[in-house]
């Protein structure tokens, strides 16, 4: 197996009506030996660009793609030990399962005895064994998807790259594919770099995970740091089963301590200690952006005396209550912004209309400059 590095690379076309677009901008990140790195952002971000780049199908435009210590940006696709899976399976319909896995051998002339080898090992691996003298058509989404998997195992390459290969696949289905794809990865120990626009599945597979937006890497670190602290306002916004709330307002100083008080009029006043914040007070006086995660708010029994004197809640109305087994969305308006408080007591839709108090954790809370959208706390 290898590592991958990206360093600077970008990407440009050229378009008849606009001249040369831009569709990776100096994007650069390292995935280590044997690591599940997944490229998230939404459709059009560059992800499948990139996968397609260190594959060789696409031509890097600026910077360098290594492979392990090799430089490969003039190295032919067939010789850089890597494999490919797309989102549709591309099987040829007219052979046999056994033969679409051993295809690829085929045309390496690896001897009959290897192929055999190898294809049952694969076979093996996913289990389909039962199924190599049958032909894709007979086949569920599931089955076909292992197949296409299986031609990729076959190979032993260094790298697999999988672009969004579940996506055609039902909710349900899925989500037994995307366990099967983990264990996989344990069972082969492989450099594997996995693209999709789901933050939730990429939270779930990764250990490393490389935000995307527009061409240009946002953050890259594991997903739990990149959960818990994101780089910027897309990110923050962007990756989590539920968005980050956040609230534009100022920044004041309040004796020895930093106030935010929500823009628009709206009912959110919390206090921010001083030691909570080291370096805050260079902010005070300023336009500010809140972030909350959903889970970092919860519904306070407090008295109005209570509320000031803690000085991390706020009233706000209960717009929607989302009841989702262990745990409620509630949807709260503030007076200028809509939330989202992901509560695991129960709360009944009948709550709806009604004014609560809602207090904040201030340990998680960030803060974001709006002008730069950098994460500042």
């Amino acid at each position: 197996m290898a590592r991958v590095s990206l360093k600077n690379i970008s990407k440009t076309y050229r378009a008849e009506k606009r001249g040369e677009v831009m569709v990776i901008n100096d994007a650069s990140f390292d995935i280590a030996d044997g690591q599940f790195a997944v490229l998230v952002g939404p459709p059009g971000c560059g992800k499948s660009a990139i996968l397609r780049m260190i594959a060789g199908l696409e031509e890097v435009s600026k910077g360098e793609i290594y492979i392990g210590d090799k430089r490969m940006n003039d190295v032919a696709p067939k010789d850089r030990e890597i494999a490919l899976v797309f989102q549709d399976y591309a099987l040829y319909p007219h052979m046999t399962v056994g033969d679409n896995l051993g295809f690829g051998l085929k045309l390496r002339k690896f001897s009959g005895t290897e192929s055999k080898r190898r294809v049952s090992d694969a076979a093996s691996v996913l289990g389909i064994d039962s199924l190599l003298n049958q032909k894709p058509r007979a086949l569920d989404s599931s089955q076909r998807q292992r197949i296409a998997l299986g031609r990729a195992i076959v190979r032993q390459p260094k790298v697999f790259l999988l672009d969004d290969p579940l996506s055609n696949l039902e909710s349900t289905v899925r989500s037994g594919m995307r366990n099967e794809l983990m264990k996989l990865h344990q069972r082969l120990q492989a450099t594997m770099i996995y693209a999709t626009q789901d933050p939730t599945e990429a939270m779930m597979m990764a250990d490393r995970v490389v935000v995307m937006k527009g061409g240009s890497v946002q953050q890259t670190d594991t997903p739990l740091a990149v959960y818990e602290q994101p780089a910027n306002l897309f990110v923050a916004g962007y990756f989590g089963s539920a968005p980050m709330n956040l609230v534009a307002g100022r920044l004041k100083q309040d004796g020895d301590k930093l106030r935010f008080d929500e823009s628009g009029g709206g009912t959110i006043s919390i206090v921010f200690p001083a030691n909570e914040r080291p370096g805050a007070h260079d902010f005070s006086n300023r336009d500010i952006i809140l972030g909350i995660r959903p889970e970092d708010l919860r519904v306070a029994n407090l008295s109005r005396k209570e509320a000031r004197a803690a000085g991390n809640s706020f009233p706000a109305i209960v717009d929607l209550v989302e009841p989702i087994g262990a745990e409620t969305h509630i949807w709260l308006n503030t007076g200028a912004h809509t939330l989202i408080c992901r509560s695991r007591d129960r709360f009944d839709r009948s709550e709806t209309g009604r004014r609560f108090q809602f207090e904040v954790n201030l340990a998680t809370a960030h803060l974001f400059d709006p002008e730069t959208t950098k994460r500042l706390f």
